[in-house]
């Protein structure tokens, strides 16, 4: 029985063939069987024999039916298809995933939530984004094509984009680097993925932040990497902790610490560059929103003090433009530029020029530092107030103190209460924050939820607190109740 709806999206030969290839494939339709003539199928089922036509031809492209001379469309002698597994037991007997894949798939996942209010951390206001001006420089690009970006050219980053970051990052950050060191990938998760697949062999030690970012020890880990924790509090980090067990990389984030928000002081950087010197190791400093920080001078990227070219500095366009941008960069040791070359070509890492070029206009003419010294106005207010009020519409259950510098705070319970449990509960009050809890993989982990300021206005920013109070009395009655019990 074949059944087309007029009223549907897809056109009515495309659904005849699909109808048509659903029996041929579960065997309704058997091998010989000869299929009715164009003009007898289309009166059977009220439509235009052209639409059979059409549909009966894309069959024969694709093999399913096959053409007798004199006698009309037949079904093709295919092979059996293969029957899907009736059980687990069945299942083993299949192909599996690698040992990375298997890796890979156990791994946290990041991204927010759709119709949720969005305390996400990292995530910036894109309704202050300039996009009026980004659509006028994109069409710039767009109404005269050339080959320069619309063609398989400059695969580690469109030359002006490559010059536009390393005069951006001498002027701000005091990382020193030519053009040509400047890699653009498809954000800095790409750019930890490069690092650990041409960094790591199998087996060898990496050392990450304890808590720290679980997307960069995700990447190391499934490159087969071995972790061992490098322990950050208030004091610093405890870098001398790690030297005996001999790791061929150091994964940081010195200047705004995830997610503690923390900085590191100046005798931890230069223990760290010289215990990488010291032990043939690379260092990845990742700067993911080191451009946030609202008292005092930004701190110069730990890159500016290298001297024996081992620091990889990341940073993305993701937390200071719009996330979907999906471009970022990682600024390598002269040393290493082939080979991180050779490695975006073979992976696809790199952002379509066409943007990679507008990126490159944002920046040359003013509006990229314009736009950033608004959000660095915006969100240094922002954390105020949001410090402020989380205190006052939460204080009862949570400790938040105002930091320095990012796009978020860590609001730690005052009482024993599970923060993944918690997430659950904040998302089906439509509010969207972080466990802190799975930041931490070695040592007893703090109970608390991380929270970002940065995306929500000051209405949005109420609502949601007054959302969160309402899932922490919730989360208390539930206790009561089950104490009760």
């Amino acid at each position: 029985m074949l059944t087309l709806d007029a009223d549907a999206e897809t056109a009515l030969h495309r659904q005849l063939y699909n109808e048509l290839t659903r029996l041929i494939l579960s065997g309704k339709l058997k091998a010989n069987t000869r299929l009715p003539s164009s003009r007898t199928l289309a009166d059977e089922l009220h439509i235009s024999r052209n639409t059979v036509i059409a549909a009966y031809d894309a069959l024969l492209a694709e093999g399913y039916v096959e053409c007798r001379s004199g006698s009309g469309t037949w079904i093709s002698d295919l092979p059996e298809p293969t029957k899907k597994p009736d059980s687990q037991q069945d299942e083993l007997h299949l192909p599996q995933l690698s040992r990375r894949g298997n890796v890979i798939v156990r791994q946290p996942k990041d991204q927010t939530v759709p119709g949720q209010i969005a305390f996400h951390p990292g995530f910036p206001d894109i309704r202050e984004f300039p996009f009026s001006t980004w659509a006028r420089l994109l069409k710039r690009h767009a109404r005269y094509p050339h080959e320069e970006i619309f063609g398989y050219h400059s695969l580690s980053g469109h030359p002006r984009l490559q010059t536009a970051i390393a005069n951006y990052l001498g002027v701000s950050r005091g990382v020193e680097c030519t053009p040509s060191q400047v890699i653009i990938v498809t954000g800095a998760q790409s750019a930890f993925d490069l690092c650990a697949r041409l960094l790591l062999d199998e087996g060898d030690a990496f050392c990450y932040e304890e808590p720290g970012y679980s997307g960069a020890f995700s990447a190391m880990l499934a490159a087969g990497g071995v972790p061992i924790p490098l322990y950050v509090n208030r004091d610093g980090w405890s870098v001398r902790t790690t030297f005996e067990q001999n790791p061929r990389l150091f994964f940081v984030t010195p200047s705004c610490q995830w997610p503690m928000g923390l900085a590191m002081r100046l005798e931890n950087r230069l223990e760290l560059l010289n215990a990488a010197e010291n032990l043939n190791a690379w260092i990845i400093e990742d700067d993911y929103d080191g451009e946030y920080r609202y008292r005092g001078k930004p701190i110069p990227a730990m890159q500016g003090l290298d001297k024996s070219g081992t620091v990889l500095y990341v940073g993305t366009f993701g937390k200071t433009m719009f996330p979907a941008l999906r471009i970022g960069f990682v600024v390598v040791p002269a040393r290493l530029s082939q080979a991180f070359d050779a490695a975006v070509s073979i992976t696809g890492k790199h952002p379509p020029l066409l943007l990679q070029a507008t990126l490159a206009d944002f920046i040359e003419e003013g509006f990229f530092a314009k736009h950033l010294a608004k959000m660095r106005r915006i969100y240094a207010e922002r954390q105020a107030e949001f410090v402020g009020e989380c205190n006052a519409y939460l204080g009862e259950w949570l400790s938040v103190e105002q930091i320095d510098t990012g796009m978020q705070v860590v609001g730690r319970f005052k009482m024993p209460m599970s923060d993944l449990e918690f997430c659950g509960l904040a998302a089906a009050h439509a509010v969207d924050v972080s466990p802190l809890s799975p930041h931490y993989r070695h040592s007893p982990p703090e109970q608390g939820i991380i929270m970002g300021y940065t995306g929500v206005g000051a209405t949005e920013r109420q609502k949601g607190l007054e959302r969160l109070r309402a899932a922490f009395q919730e989360s208390l009655r539930s206790k009561d109740r089950g104490c009760v019990a």
